[in-house]
Protein backbone atom coordinates (compact mmCIF):
# COMPACT_ATOMS: atom_id res chain seq x y z
CA UNK A 1 0.00 0.00 0.00
CA UNK A 2 1.31 3.48 -0.52
CA UNK A 3 1.00 5.90 2.00
CA UNK A 4 1.51 9.77 1.66
CA UNK A 5 4.94 11.45 2.52
CA UNK A 6 4.68 14.04 5.58
CA UNK A 7 3.25 16.92 4.14
CA UNK A 8 5.70 19.93 4.11
CA UNK A 9 4.55 22.89 6.01
CA UNK A 10 4.06 20.11 9.18
CA UNK A 11 8.12 20.73 9.33
CA UNK A 12 9.56 23.22 11.01
CA UNK A 13 11.63 25.93 9.33
CA UNK A 14 9.43 24.67 5.99
CA UNK A 15 6.74 26.74 5.04
CA UNK A 16 8.14 30.71 4.37
CA UNK A 17 5.86 33.05 3.11
CA UNK A 18 9.06 34.89 0.94
CA UNK A 19 9.14 34.30 -2.48
CA UNK A 20 13.03 34.20 -3.43
CA UNK A 21 12.61 36.09 -6.05
CA UNK A 22 15.31 34.94 -8.25
CA UNK A 23 14.94 37.47 -11.18
CA UNK A 24 15.74 40.15 -8.46
CA UNK A 25 18.63 38.51 -7.42
CA UNK A 26 20.29 38.77 -10.83
CA UNK A 27 19.34 42.07 -11.42
CA UNK A 28 21.51 44.47 -9.65
CA UNK A 29 19.04 47.76 -11.19
CA UNK A 30 16.00 45.97 -9.56
CA UNK A 31 17.54 45.31 -6.80
CA UNK A 32 18.72 48.37 -5.96
CA UNK A 33 15.33 49.64 -7.24
CA UNK A 34 13.95 48.13 -4.02
CA UNK A 35 15.93 49.10 -1.73
CA UNK A 36 13.88 51.84 0.08
CA UNK A 37 11.83 52.70 2.70
CA UNK A 38 9.62 50.06 2.45
CA UNK A 39 12.53 47.30 2.46
CA UNK A 40 12.53 45.41 5.72
CA UNK A 41 15.15 44.22 7.47
CA UNK A 42 14.73 41.27 9.93
CA UNK A 43 16.90 42.42 13.61
CA UNK A 44 18.91 40.23 14.81
CA UNK A 45 21.91 39.74 17.58
CA UNK A 46 24.52 37.98 15.39
CA UNK A 47 22.46 35.03 14.80
CA UNK A 48 19.32 35.59 17.12
CA UNK A 49 16.22 36.81 15.91
CA UNK A 50 15.06 39.80 17.35
CA UNK A 51 11.48 38.51 19.18
CA UNK A 52 8.70 41.26 20.19
CA UNK A 53 6.18 40.61 22.89
CA UNK A 54 4.21 38.32 20.73
CA UNK A 55 7.10 35.90 19.49
CA UNK A 56 6.91 37.47 16.55
CA UNK A 57 9.87 38.39 14.99
CA UNK A 58 11.10 42.05 14.91
CA UNK A 59 11.44 43.85 11.06
CA UNK A 60 13.71 47.23 11.36
CA UNK A 61 14.42 49.31 8.02
CA UNK A 62 17.65 49.88 6.13
CA UNK A 63 18.35 53.39 7.84
CA UNK A 64 18.61 50.90 11.37
CA UNK A 65 21.94 49.25 9.42
CA UNK A 66 25.25 50.68 9.48
CA UNK A 67 26.36 51.72 5.69
CA UNK A 68 29.22 49.12 5.59
CA UNK A 69 26.90 46.29 6.52
CA UNK A 70 26.67 43.34 4.63
CA UNK A 71 22.70 42.51 3.25
CA UNK A 72 21.07 39.64 1.71
CA UNK A 73 18.13 39.66 0.24
CA UNK A 74 15.82 36.85 0.95
CA UNK A 75 12.93 37.97 -1.08
CA UNK A 76 9.31 39.56 -1.59
CA UNK A 77 7.25 39.23 0.99
CA UNK A 78 3.71 41.69 0.91
CA UNK A 79 5.38 43.50 -2.07
CA UNK A 80 8.40 44.58 0.21
CA UNK A 81 11.93 43.38 -0.11
CA UNK A 82 13.13 41.54 2.68
CA UNK A 83 17.07 41.61 3.79
CA UNK A 84 18.96 40.07 6.74
CA UNK A 85 22.49 41.21 7.69
CA UNK A 86 25.10 39.10 8.26
CA UNK A 87 26.98 39.26 11.48
CA UNK A 88 30.52 39.32 12.54
CA UNK A 89 31.19 36.06 13.17
CA UNK A 90 29.64 32.75 11.97
CA UNK A 91 28.22 30.07 14.39
CA UNK A 92 30.19 28.00 17.23
CA UNK A 93 29.87 25.30 18.30
CA UNK A 94 26.69 22.44 17.42
CA UNK A 95 23.37 23.44 17.85
CA UNK A 96 22.79 21.41 21.11
CA UNK A 97 24.90 24.39 22.75
CA UNK A 98 22.48 26.70 21.78
CA UNK A 99 19.65 26.96 24.30
CA UNK A 100 18.63 30.40 23.59
CA UNK A 101 18.08 29.27 19.81
CA UNK A 102 16.14 26.36 20.93
CA UNK A 103 13.69 28.67 22.90
CA UNK A 104 13.43 31.55 20.25
CA UNK A 105 12.15 27.92 18.10
CA UNK A 106 9.61 26.94 20.53
CA UNK A 107 8.12 30.72 20.29
CA UNK A 108 7.89 31.57 16.47
CA UNK A 109 5.26 30.63 14.62
CA UNK A 110 5.68 28.30 11.53
CA UNK A 111 5.95 31.16 9.02
CA UNK A 112 8.23 33.50 11.02
CA UNK A 113 10.32 29.71 11.99
CA UNK A 114 10.90 29.34 8.03
CA UNK A 115 11.96 32.26 7.35
CA UNK A 116 14.66 32.83 10.55
CA UNK A 117 15.98 29.43 9.20
CA UNK A 118 16.42 30.15 5.19
CA UNK A 119 18.27 33.87 6.99
CA UNK A 120 20.30 32.11 9.56
CA UNK A 121 21.42 29.63 7.39
CA UNK A 122 22.69 32.56 4.63
CA UNK A 123 24.09 34.60 6.86
CA UNK A 124 25.61 32.12 8.81
CA UNK A 125 27.69 30.97 5.48
CA UNK A 126 28.54 34.53 4.36
CA UNK A 127 29.97 34.94 8.15
CA UNK A 128 32.17 31.72 7.55
CA UNK A 129 33.07 32.37 4.09
CA UNK A 130 34.60 36.06 4.00
CA UNK A 131 37.60 34.80 1.85
CA UNK A 132 38.40 32.51 -0.98
CA UNK A 133 38.81 28.81 -0.80
CA UNK A 134 41.12 28.92 -3.99
CA UNK A 135 43.68 31.39 -3.56
CA UNK A 136 42.92 33.39 0.46
CA UNK A 137 41.53 36.68 -1.23
CA UNK A 138 38.82 38.69 0.67
CA UNK A 139 35.41 38.29 -1.25
CA UNK A 140 32.36 40.34 -1.79
CA UNK A 141 28.33 39.34 -1.74
CA UNK A 142 26.92 39.47 -5.06
CA UNK A 143 23.50 37.94 -6.60
CA UNK A 144 21.51 39.61 -3.45
CA UNK A 145 23.48 37.38 -0.81
CA UNK A 146 23.52 34.38 -2.73
CA UNK A 147 27.14 34.01 -4.25
CA UNK A 148 30.27 35.73 -3.38
CA UNK A 149 32.80 36.70 -5.86
CA UNK A 150 36.68 36.95 -5.39
CA UNK A 151 38.15 39.92 -7.41
CA UNK A 152 41.48 38.41 -7.38
CA UNK A 153 40.84 34.78 -8.56
CA UNK A 154 37.41 35.05 -10.08
CA UNK A 155 36.34 32.49 -8.12
CA UNK A 156 32.88 32.16 -7.05
CA UNK A 157 31.36 30.88 -4.46
CA UNK A 158 27.31 29.54 -3.62
CA UNK A 159 25.62 29.01 -0.18
CA UNK A 160 25.61 25.00 0.35
CA UNK A 161 23.60 22.62 1.99
CA UNK A 162 24.87 19.44 3.11
CA UNK A 163 22.85 16.59 2.90
CA UNK A 164 21.74 14.19 5.49
CA UNK A 165 19.77 11.01 5.82
CA UNK A 166 17.80 10.37 8.96
CA UNK A 167 15.74 6.98 8.82
CA UNK A 168 13.48 4.57 10.41
CA UNK A 169 14.13 1.17 10.98
CA UNK A 170 11.48 -1.10 10.77
CA UNK A 171 11.54 -5.13 11.84
CA UNK A 172 8.15 -7.05 12.54
CA UNK A 173 6.54 -4.02 13.91
CA UNK A 174 9.39 -2.64 15.83
CA UNK A 175 11.46 0.84 14.78
CA UNK A 176 14.95 1.12 15.33
CA UNK A 177 15.95 4.20 17.49
CA UNK A 178 19.16 5.53 19.25
CA UNK A 179 20.12 7.70 21.24
CA UNK A 180 23.80 10.19 21.53
CA UNK A 181 25.59 10.84 24.64
CA UNK A 182 24.47 14.69 24.57
CA UNK A 183 20.68 13.65 24.93
CA UNK A 184 18.44 14.39 27.67
CA UNK A 185 18.14 11.11 29.40
CA UNK A 186 15.17 8.46 27.37
CA UNK A 187 15.39 10.65 24.50
CA UNK A 188 15.53 8.15 21.43
CA UNK A 189 15.55 9.17 17.96
CA UNK A 190 15.93 7.84 14.66
CA UNK A 191 19.39 7.18 13.57
CA UNK A 192 20.88 9.95 11.00
CA UNK A 193 24.16 10.86 9.00
CA UNK A 194 25.93 12.70 5.81
CA UNK A 195 25.21 11.50 2.73
CA UNK A 196 29.34 11.27 1.07
CA UNK A 197 30.67 11.94 -2.20
CA UNK A 198 29.49 9.67 -4.62
CA UNK A 199 26.72 7.80 -3.20
CA UNK A 200 23.07 7.78 -3.63
CA UNK A 201 20.20 8.60 -0.80
CA UNK A 202 19.70 4.58 -0.57
CA UNK A 203 23.40 3.89 0.03
CA UNK A 204 23.72 6.66 2.73
CA UNK A 205 20.66 5.34 4.42
CA UNK A 206 21.83 1.53 4.26
CA UNK A 207 25.43 2.48 5.25
CA UNK A 208 24.91 4.90 8.16
CA UNK A 209 22.38 2.07 9.89
CA UNK A 210 25.21 -0.60 9.23
CA UNK A 211 28.19 1.14 10.54
CA UNK A 212 26.03 2.77 13.47
CA UNK A 213 23.95 -0.26 14.73
CA UNK A 214 25.06 -2.98 13.14
CA UNK A 215 22.30 -3.74 11.29
CA UNK A 216 21.49 -4.64 7.50
CA UNK A 217 18.70 -2.71 5.31
CA UNK A 218 16.83 -3.17 2.15
CA UNK A 219 13.38 -1.51 0.93
CA UNK A 220 14.49 2.54 1.66
CA UNK A 221 11.88 4.78 0.46
CA UNK A 222 11.78 8.50 0.94
CA UNK A 223 9.08 10.12 3.16
CA UNK A 224 9.81 13.83 3.82
CA UNK A 225 12.18 16.41 3.62
CA UNK A 226 13.37 19.09 6.47
CA UNK A 227 15.91 22.28 6.18
CA UNK A 228 17.40 22.46 9.54
CA UNK A 229 19.73 25.69 9.83
CA UNK A 230 22.48 24.35 12.02
CA UNK A 231 24.47 25.43 10.31
CA UNK A 232 22.38 24.31 6.87
CA UNK A 233 21.30 20.88 5.90
CA UNK A 234 18.92 19.30 4.52
CA UNK A 235 17.44 16.57 6.55
CA UNK A 236 16.15 13.97 4.39
CA UNK A 237 13.69 11.56 6.19
CA UNK A 238 13.62 7.84 4.71
CA UNK A 239 12.56 4.34 6.01
CA UNK A 240 13.79 0.88 5.30
CA UNK A 241 13.69 -2.80 6.23
CA UNK A 242 15.81 -5.42 8.53
CA UNK A 243 15.36 -8.63 7.62
CA UNK A 244 17.86 -9.15 11.10
CA UNK A 245 17.40 -7.17 13.84
CA UNK A 246 20.65 -8.09 15.52
CA UNK A 247 22.75 -4.55 17.02
CA UNK A 248 26.42 -4.31 16.89
CA UNK A 249 26.46 -0.59 18.04
CA UNK A 250 29.12 1.75 17.26
CA UNK A 251 29.73 3.30 20.82
CA UNK A 252 31.69 5.71 19.15
CA UNK A 253 28.01 7.38 17.40
CA UNK A 254 25.80 6.00 19.38
CA UNK A 255 25.23 5.30 23.61
CA UNK A 256 22.75 2.89 22.22
CA UNK A 257 19.85 1.31 20.48
CA UNK A 258 17.02 -0.72 20.85
CA UNK A 259 14.12 -1.99 19.19
CA UNK A 260 10.90 -0.06 20.26
CA UNK A 261 6.99 -2.11 20.11
CA UNK A 262 4.41 -0.34 18.48
CA UNK A 263 2.89 -0.01 22.29
CA UNK A 264 5.99 1.74 23.71
CA UNK A 265 5.91 4.17 21.21
CA UNK A 266 1.90 4.61 21.17
CA UNK A 267 2.25 5.61 24.80
CA UNK A 268 5.35 7.85 24.64
CA UNK A 269 3.80 9.62 22.46
CA UNK A 270 0.81 10.20 24.22
CA UNK A 271 2.78 11.02 27.02
CA UNK A 272 3.72 14.14 25.29
CA UNK A 273 6.58 15.93 27.13
CA UNK A 274 6.16 13.96 30.06
CA UNK A 275 7.81 11.14 28.78
CA UNK A 276 7.42 7.55 30.02
CA UNK A 277 9.92 5.42 32.09
CA UNK A 278 11.01 4.49 28.83
CA UNK A 279 11.00 6.97 26.31
CA UNK A 280 10.64 10.93 25.74
CA UNK A 281 8.87 10.80 22.05
CA UNK A 282 11.11 13.10 19.97
CA UNK A 283 9.49 17.20 20.13
CA UNK A 284 7.59 18.50 17.19
CA UNK A 285 9.96 20.24 15.62
CA UNK A 286 12.17 17.40 14.44
CA UNK A 287 11.25 15.83 11.65
CA UNK A 288 12.32 12.65 13.84
CA UNK A 289 8.63 13.14 15.08
CA UNK A 290 7.15 13.57 12.21
CA UNK A 291 8.51 10.25 10.69
CA UNK A 292 8.06 7.90 13.84
CA UNK A 293 4.39 9.35 14.00
CA UNK A 294 3.96 8.88 10.18
CA UNK A 295 4.85 5.23 10.99
CA UNK A 296 2.43 4.85 13.78
CA UNK A 297 -0.51 6.41 11.86
CA UNK A 298 -0.19 4.23 8.21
Amino acid sequence: MHHPAVPAPLMAFAGSPIDRADHIRVDDNALAGLMDWRAKVLVMDGLLPGVDDMGGLVWGSLADVPPDAELVFLGLMDGNACFAPVPTEGAEGPAYAMPRAWQIMQQLAPADLAIYGGARSLVDWHARHRFCARCGAGTKLVKGGWQRHCDNCGADHFPRTDPVTIMLVEHEDRLLLGRQPRFPPKMYSALAGFVEPGETIEEAVAREIHEEAGVRVRDVRYIASQPWPFPSQLMIGCTSVADDPTLNIDTTELEDARWFTRAELEEARAAGEAGTDLLYFPRPFAIAHHLIAWWLDK
